[in-house]
């Protein structure tokens, strides 16, 4: 979604990089581009202001005056001060002292509200929650046994005593479900309201009378990301008719400009808490401010993937690997490999993990065109093999190759690929269990070389050739000379002459002193 933003702000700080010092009229160029990047964005005009001013006031103050890098440091003050338009700290669920903990979702209709209460829930099982699912929105067609069908999806309860389609009472679904979540011993309530398809006042009083009943602990306003600017006037709407205490984020995998997002914190005063990221049920997660801000500036979320494979990584998987790969490889089996792909596979899309790494923004093109049935495939033709074919993949054959590649659906080309590719994984494994370091990569100082290759040894070196010409030789004898009478003029002579440790001439004075590359470029 922040594509396109990202790209622009990119561009905007590659022309900075190369200035060792910048002028007033470089930091005023820079904050029109960043100006012009956020209003493409849909990023709403009172924001961009806000967020133009406080980066050029801090651009020409001391912090990037007194810098070593200032191109670094306008970066670093662009990122904190998305950070701060985003909302900050990370906020967190406010759970109740006693009783259940009640959850209200609001929001216009088509925001994704019902499907975002079974996210929710599912996410709320994860951290050890017993989540009950209340069906309050009776207006819309089918949306009781839609939350229903959620609900069983997500694995949580579901409360949904009326059939909906314009029959029941809401307010009285709410209240009732307080009770029938303490009697059954449910920690949390999420109650999904009724939402209409623009700013309604039956609605909007609808959603104030449930609040008023249940007094939940938090008021959840779920925005479409993909609204652009309206979506501002609608958070501003709810936010006098309901007083909602946080936001969530629904459809952040769309393609949309996103301005949305970055607007809504700062025009509420309320935090994002939560994102919705995909269709599947564990597309979502809690909205971490530095985290966006670091992925817009195309710095990465190493964080969030590092979560994503604790949570789905094995620990005796992980220490089983380990040991096989620390024995350099040799046990190493399509077995393995099948086993490894398939906890890659849980954690999600490849492409969405790929673009949580750091400067994957220069091949977005490319990990956007990676298909995930890819790797079904690679996963089709190890299934197609025998038991004995995995543990030794040496002993395929020709005729082995060509029933493999029958039985999974593929061309012989491909199961040729991927044996070959073990082939060279293992060779790798091996490489650097025996502290040879990557073959084909260059050594790392103490880890070995980088490879079987052997260093080349430096030529020895040629003494100083004398010039042909006979004049030019008698000017490099007298030379010669001058320096031999200047280097025999006594050893606390030549201790007090500069140079020696520098790699400066021994007996150079300080008219000749000239500093090496490398601090003229720093400098």
């Amino acid at each position: 979604m922040f594509d396109t933003l990202s790209d622009r702000l990119a561009a905007t700080f590659k022309n900075l990089r190369g200035k060792g010092r910048l002028s007033e009229a470089d930091i005023d160029a820079t904050a029109r581009e960043i100006r012009i990047a956020l209003l493409e964005a849909d990023v709403a005009l009172p924001v961009v202001r806000a967020f133009i001013k406080q980066v050029k006031d801090r651009a020409l103050g001391a912090e990037v005056s007194g810098a070593l890098n200032p191109a670094q440091q306008i970066i670093k003050i662009v990122n904190e001060e998305l950070i701060s338009i985003l909302g900050g700290e990370t906020r967190r669920l406010r759970y109740a002292k006693t009783g259940p903990t009640v959850i209200m979702l609001a929001g216009l209709q088509g925001a994704g509200k019902t499907t975002l209460a079974g996210k929710l829930g599912h996410w709320l099982k994860s951290q050890k929650h017993t989540p009950l699912l209340v069906a309050c929105d009776l207006q819309r067609p089918n949306a009781v046994n839609q939350l229903g069908v959620v609900a069983e999806r997500a694995g949580v309860a579901f409360y949904g005593p009326e059939p909906g389609n314009g029959v029941g009472d809401p307010v009285k679904v709410a209240r009732d479900s307080i009770e029938y979540a303490k009697q059954k011993q449910y920690d949390v309530v999420i109650v999904d309201t009724a939402g209409r398809l623009g700013i309604d006042a039956e609605m909007m009083q609808q959603a104030a009378d449930i609040r008023a009943a249940v007094q939940p602990d938090e008021v959840l306003f779920v925005v479409d990301a993909m609204v652009g600017q309206d979506a501002v006037t609608t958070a501003q709407a709810f936010l006098e008719g309901v007083d909602f205490t946080g936001v969530v984020l629904s459809k952040l995998d769309g393609d949309a400009r996103g301005g949305a997002a970055l607007s809504v914190a700062h025009v509420t005063g309320r935090q994002i808490m939560f994102a919705s990221n995909g269709e599947k049920v564990d597309d979502f997660d809690a909205f971490h401010p530095d985290r966006m801000a670091s992925r817009i500036l195309g710095m990465g979320d190493m964080l969030s993937l590092i979560e994503k494979a604790e949570q789905t990584f094995s620990q005796a998987e992980a220490e089983k690997m380990a040991s096989k790969l620390q024995g350099g490889g040799k046990d190493f089996t399509l077995d393995d490999f099948l086993s490894q792909l398939e906890q890659v596979q849980k954690m999600g899309s490849i492409s969405k993990l790929l673009g949580m790494l750091p400067g994957m923004g220069q091949i977005r093109d490319q990990i956007n065109n990676i298909d995930d049935k890819d790797v079904n495939r690679v996963g089709a033709i190890i299934k197609s093999m025998t038991p004995a074919e995995r543990t030794d993949p040496k002993m395929i054959n020709g005729s082995r190759r060509l029933r493999i590649a029958k039985g999974s659906g593929v061309q012989v080309g491909e199961v040729n690929n991927l044996v070959e590719r073990f082939f060279e994984a293992r060779k790798m494994m091996s490489a650097m269990a025996s502290g040879k370091g990557i073959p084909g990569m260059p050594g790392i100082p103490g880890m070995g070389g980088g490879g079987k290759k052997s260093a080349k040894k430096a030529p020895a070196a040629k003494g100083k050739r004398k010039s042909g010409n006979p004049l030019k030789r008698a000017q490099e004898e007298a030379a010669a000379a001058e320096r031999r009478a200047l280097g025999a003029g006594g050893q606390g002579q030549q201790q007090a002459a500069p140079g020696g440790a520098f790699g400066l001439g021994a007996g150079k004075g300080p008219a000749d002193f000239e500093l090496p590359k490398e601090f003229k470029d720093l400098l």
